[in-house]
């Protein structure tokens, strides 16, 4: 099942993709609630199938908003394996733990929302990646059960400017502009992915693609993310982890240049969905204020 959370009539209602480009109306009740509630995802499922498409609005013309509203972000750095001599030690240069780093509320972006290129940021970047939402709290969890603690996948795009990433050994400022998160379009649940662990990770720059790696190339695969996360800080519905983004491919490193005005960036993940960005030069943005009064307008 793919859920959205959009805006109708000044408010967040949440939404089912049905037919794969129309949205049926489950409500204002928040997508977070109702992936925690599984008798309501039965119910959401059984209108979805007994849904005619025709009769419903299209996606593309409804605004869409961030699926959720996270109470944390928490992002990983290296994740994906490089390409390695033949007959090498593909785990040579495995980290021993995972690199993890925050991302701040303000970053969030609705999935369709440009992103404005800050007047201070002269080295804007993009990296695409598979997100995971927590459906319910996990504290100290074993490896074992950790999946059963995410509510589903999504896509972001980690916006980063390079040289302010580069002032401290911490990375926020870097990563921590307003809008740098758009998320979205959808959350897809786990029935839909048969293993989150042989999906093709793809990003497009106007058109051009830019990363292709398999998920299977992770140094540390998402049930052990969860794990690891959960043992330091308790994981709440809503929360997002990001899970990091392969390297470049080599003709794209080569010819590296900051995102401009203009410029596109599309993540796409069969099964999970196109998360689609464009830049544009403006005025600083403060962080995106209806995405926030549209929540609490659930209430």
């Amino acid at each position: 099942m793919r859920l959205v959370t959009y805006r109708h009539g000044g408010r967040a209602r949440t939404g089912a993709v049905v037919g794969g480009d129309r949205v049926l109306d489950l409500g204002r009740r928040p997508v977070v609630d109702l992936l925690a509630d599984p008798a309501a995802l039965d119910d959401a499922r059984a209108a979805a199938a007994a849904a005619a498409p025709d009769d419903l609005p299209r996606l593309a013309d409804v605004e869409l908003l961030a699926p959720v509203t996270p109470g944390k972000i928490l992002c990983l750095g290296y994740n994906y394996r490089g390409h390695v001599p033949a007959g090498a030690d593909v785990r040579a240069a495995d980290p021993p733990f995972p690199d993890v780093f925050v991302k701040t509320p303000n970053v969030l972006s609705a999935p369709t929302a440009p992103v404005r290129l800050p007047r201070v940021a002269d080295d804007v970047d993009y990296e695409g990646e598979i997100a995971l939402v927590v459906g319910r709290r996990a504290h100290d969890v074993p490896v074992e059960t950790a999946m059963d603690h995410i509510a589903g996948y999504t896509l972001l795009n980690d916006v980063t400017d390079r040289a302010w990433q580069g002032r401290t050994s911490q990375w926020a400022l870097g990563k921590c502009f307003d809008g740098f998160g758009p998320l979205g379009p959808a959350i897809v649940t786990p029935d839909e992915i048969a293993d989150p662990h042989d999906l093709l990770l793809e990003v497009e720059r106007d058109g051009v693609v830019t990363v292709s790696q398999s998920t299977s190339t992770m140094v540390f695969p998402m049930p052990f993310v969860v794990h690891y996360l959960s043992t330091v800080m308790t994981l709440e519905p809503g929360d997002v982890i990001s899970t990091g983004t392969p390297q470049k491919l080599p003709a794209a490193l080569a010819a590296h240049r900051p995102l401009t005005d203009g410029d596109a960036v599309t993540v796409r993940v069969a099964g999970i969905g196109e998360l689609t960005t464009v830049f544009a030069a403006g005025p600083d943005t403060a962080t995106d204020h209806h995405q926030t009064a549209a929540w609490e307008a659930h209430a």
